[in-house]
């Protein structure tokens, strides 16, 4: 009998390492449109702590021929906010700041918004401060983020009422780790969470260029070449963190069995709650979602040509980390294939069920006319809407697949839109749209009413604008079919808005708005974008001397 058990176990044994072999075989597979003479990928897996994939593919530095390794850094982007998380729960777990602490009391010269903004706001997104990636294509010349961060007047939302991802906040959240520690956000990063677990391949540096040795540089497609993408310095919101695949398996490993402590565990993992009660699938620098049924808990990541998912499926005990430089590319579709190597059968999708549905809902009706863009009544955002396949898709949003003929419905939610709410989209009348939440909140929408402006009218608009919170002048000039707005003192920083209807212009989901004086002279502008709201610049006066309107 022990013979057979240890035959069966050699069988086990054998097939469990021919199954590695194989499924190494499957990643390079799923990375071989990636060259050896171009910009690539790092990819890692790991299953309880066990390197399930560590592999390369293309090059670390193009202009010098050096190929990716295993010690290769790359900028992580956004995917370092679980790590500005981490570090202001160690100061929490110290007691030297709490989760409710209102900012002002570490950071005294932001703006009193009339209402208390929380560090626990900032670190779930729901604060309503400005984003300043938002805010810097209209600023100064080589604004400076965190003075511009402080020098905004006013909010997108109250508090707590909404979620719109910020990052600004994590901006905020560095600058109160380095007051409230006394050390910078560098060197608290590597005494409280890299050294500590191990991580000696990972540092938060003020520029990439100066991560030392093994950094990955970025790049995008250029002709038939590839020419260097990569944000440095203040473009890159005041730093960035550099790090590995195996590293980053080690944190994941490190979050997994609580080797930061139960209490930075569980709130980095915490889904967000709303004043009103809701929760949305943001945490702390995390995001709790499911794929395919199967729970996973990730954060992704994107610098100018750097892109990387991190993410792990704790009840298969998976991690999957994917990091690249170059773009265009998606690590988030690259780790979703490597993962899917590891996990079981995903559930079938709703979205083909409900696009079904739909179908037949929707056969013979010509959604042609529902379509096209709209401004909230309440906040003026813009809302464009295309007809697609059984409803529509929103712009920067969801899909809406039709319940009824003039009812749309999400899949599911979306990250970035309307708090990750699923919103019900109805048409009552003619021109008018609506957005219903579940609890019945209701965003109503007019459909934008075309107005051809006249020469006389681009003229009315001609000028000099200038915000204050953005230490910026704009020169808006007459162009074909819209305005265009120039940065003064920086010309090749234009932007061509096309009229949308009276007074407001618009560029994707970009939207300025004139204001009239009582005796009808234009007197401001107010901008706002996806992430920036009502941006106010003054009038100041006509066209700069030598300004050309054919410039």
């Amino acid at each position: 009998m022990r013979r057979y058990a240890g035959l069966a176990l050699g069988a086990i044994l054998l097939a469990s390492h021919l199954g590695a072999q194989d499924r190494t075989a499957d990643v390079d597979r799923i990375f071989g449109a990636v060259t050896a003479s171009a910009p690539g990928c790092a990819v890692g897996a790991s299953r309880n702590g066990t390197v399930l994939v560590d592999r390369t593919y293309g090059l670390e530095d193009v202009e010098g021929g050096k190929p990716l390794t295993t010690r290769s850094r790359f900028d992580i982007g956004s995917t370092q906010k679980q790590f500005t998380a981490a570090a202001i729960l160690r100061l929490v777990e110290d007691g030297r700041l709490a989760l409710a602490d209102d900012i002002r009391k570490h950071v005294p010269e932001l703006p009193d918004y009339g209402h208390t903004i929380t560090i626990d706001h900032l670190l779930t997104h729901t604060s309503g401060i400005r984003d300043w990636t938002g805010l810097l294509p209209m600023a100064e010349e080589g604004a400076d983020v965190l003075p511009l961060i402080i020098r905004q007047q006013g909010l997108n939302f109250a508090p707590g009422t909404q979620w719109s991802y910020s990052n600004s906040g994590y901006v905020l959240l560095k600058e109160i780790v380095a007051r409230v520690s006394g050390m910078s956000f560098a060197e608290v990063a590597r005494t409280r969470l890299f050294e500590p677990l191990g991580m000696m391949s990972t540092a938060y540096v003020a520029d990439v260029l100066q991560g030392g040795a093994d950094v990955a540089l970025a790049y995008r497609k250029d002709g038939d070449g590839w020419q260097r993408f990569m944000r440095l310095g203040n473009e890159r919101g005041g730093g960035a963190i550099i790090s590995t695949t195996s590293d980053l398996l080690t944190w994941n490993d490190a979050l997994t069995n609580s080797r930061l402590g139960a209490f930075v565990t569980r709130k980095l993992q915490e889904e967000a709650r709303l004043a009103s009660g809701r929760t949305v699938r943001y945490a702390r620098g995390l995001i709790p979602d499911d794929a395919g049924g199967v729970p996973v808990v990730s954060h992704s990541g994107g610098a100018a040509g750097y892109s990387t998912w991190l993410g792990r499926f704790p009840t298969h005990a998976l991690s999957v980390v994917v990091m690249c430089n170059f773009e265009p590319v998606s690590a988030t579709s690259y780790a979703t294939q490597v993962a899917n190597l590891f996990l079981p059968p995903p559930a079938p999708s709703p979205v083909a069920a409900a696009l079904a549905t739909a179908r037949t809902v929707t056969a013979g009706i010509d959604l042609g006319p529902m379509a096209g863009l709209y401004f909230s009544e309440q906040t003026g955002d813009p809302l464009r809407l295309a007809a697609a396949e059984g409803g529509f898709s929103i712009a920067n949003g969801p899909r809406l697949v039709a319940v009824a003929p003039d009812r749309f419905k999400q899949v599911r939610p979306n990250l970035f839109f309307k708090s990750q709410d699923d919103v019900e989209l109805r048409f009552p009348s003619p021109g008018v749209a609506e957005l219903v939440s579940p609890d019945g909140a209701l965003e109503r929408y007019r459909r934008a009413n075309p107005h051809a402006h006249t020469p006389a009218d681009l003229q009315a608009f001609e000028g000099r604008y200038r915000s204050e919170e953005l230490g910026s002048t704009f020169e808006v000039l007459p162009a074909a079919g819209g305005i265009v707005m120039r940065l003064e003192n920086a010309p090749e920083r234009s932007i061509e808005l096309a009229a949308a209807e009276r007074d407001t212009y618009v560029r994707s989901l970009m939207v300025v708005r004139f204001t009239r004086d009582a005796s009808g002279r234009v007197t401001a502008l107010d901008y706002g974008n996806p992430v920036v709201r009502n941006i106010r610049f003054t009038r100041i006066g006509d066209r700069a001397v030598g300004t050309r309107q054919d410039q």
